[in-house]
């Protein structure tokens, strides 16, 4: 049997060198993982420890919820800050894309906008605001109104049917109701047609 503490001063410096390597080996790509969740990767190199912390970012974003759009605050991490790592993000189709997002595993979801597009569709939106409802919906009735003349409806199918029964379409918007021709309504029904349920709704005096 070989006695290990009789060993030349060769056999000793090889064998420490074999611990201390595979030791090294073992510091050279080590992951941890601190309490607060967040990932540091620690790199050995040469007794030196260098240490890639992850960038977090809190940003004020639009969700969709079961009330509607509303805005909360979430934490990025890492998010892309160019326009090249922007564009040579991995592509992934529409399909297992709304799979991963249904099953949770996507986490994070950067929208690419047109900044000029939208900055001039809040404006053109805070204008109209400010022109006010009334005036806005008076404008828009009296457009409405010229699209629907006898000219315009020419090309219309219906027409003649229009023209047969011009008296309920006057050219000008009546002040108040027209009054009762006395014409009752009747609904024939399809025999054996149930709960239908049928009320006398007094015509406006």
């Amino acid at each position: 049997m070989e006695d290990l503490s009789a060993a030349g001063p060769g056999q000793n410096k090889t064998r420490g060198t074999g611990f201390r390597t595979r030791s090294e080996r073992r510091k050279r790509a080590k992951l941890r993982k601190s309490r607060s969740g967040t990932e540091t990767l620690q790199a050995v190199s040469a007794g030196q420890t260098q240490e890639l912390e992850t960038t977090v970012e809190t940003l004020s974003v639009l969700t969709r919820t079961n009330t509607g759009l509303q805005y909360k605050k979430m934490k990025l991490e890492n998010p892309p800050t160019l326009e090249s790592e922007l564009t040579s993000l991995p592509v992934t189709s529409w399909r297992r894309f709304a799979r991963d997002l249904h099953d949770g595993h996507i986490e994070q979801i950067c929208i690419l906008s047109d900044v000029e597009r939208m900055k001039c569709e809040a404006e053109e939106l805070k204008q109209l605001v400010a022109e006010g409802v009334d005036a806005l919906s008076a404008k828009s009735k009296k457009e409405r109104f010229d699209e629907q003349s006898w000219d315009s409806l020419k090309s219309s199918p219906f027409y003649e049917v229009l023209r047969e029964y011009r008296d309920v379409l006057p050219d000008d918007i009546p002040a108040e109701l027209p009054q009762d021709k006395g014409v009752q309504h009747e609904i024939d029904l399809v025999p054996g047609t149930k709960y239908c349920v049928t009320r006398q709704w007094p015509l406006p005096r």
